[in-house]
């Protein structure tokens, strides 16, 4: 149980229905409702979603809250992005997931990407003057996106340019990702 009281607050989680890292999206929400934020799972439809360990083996099934097409991110205090290869890369190809993000960040709304989720940041073309941590092998496609800079570090937070940003590389960086994601919520 976190120390954190996040009674209040929204969270906004997008997936795919197949593909997602089960610990980037079960362990930051099972954090933040412990917190007592509501967090909402959408994914592309109503169907349950299969995570994955390791982007191979099958992982815990989750039942979304609603779907990408009728999530509305105004009514959201945080948008995360799990990672997952299958599910990053599928989400980057989902207009409705582009369109919310794009919309989040316009809006000023925080916005946490995990592993390889920020491909839907670098989709959304947010990613310009930024500074921010993925997966290693997404290094290339955020420089060439814009980005400032790709740093090797558990977590960055980059509040310039209209959003916050909290970025972090795999699911070993959870408890950092985590911190700052609550530190975001309590301003």
């Amino acid at each position: 149980m976190t120390d954190t009281d996040l009674t209040g607050r929204r969270i906004l989680a997008i997936v795919t229905n197949y593909g997602v890292e089960q610990d980037e999206l079960v362990v930051p929400a099972q954090h933040l409702r412990d917190a007592g934020a509501r967090v909402d799972i959408a994914a592309e439809t109503g169907d349950s979603i299969q995570t994955l360990v390791h982007d191979k083996n099958s992982g815990a099934t989750v039942e979304p809250d609603l779907t990408l097409d009728a999530a509305d991110p105004a009514d959201y205090d945080l948008l995360l992005i799990p990672g997952g290869t299958l599910n990053a890369d599928s989400l980057r190809l989902n207009e409705a997931a582009v369109g919310l993000t794009r919309r989040t960040a316009t809006a000023g709304t925080a916005i946490a990407a995990i592993c390889h989720g920020p491909w839907l940041l670098v989709e959304a073309d947010i990613v310009r003057g930024k500074n921010l941590t993925s997966y290693p092998s997404l290094t290339t496609d955020i420089r060439n996106a814009g980005a400032a800079d790709w740093v090797d570090r558990s977590v960055a937070v980059d509040d310039t340019h209209g959003y916050p940003l909290i970025t972090s590389r795999s699911p070993k960086d959870l408890d950092d990702f985590l911190d700052r994601i609550d530190t975001a919520l309590t301003r």
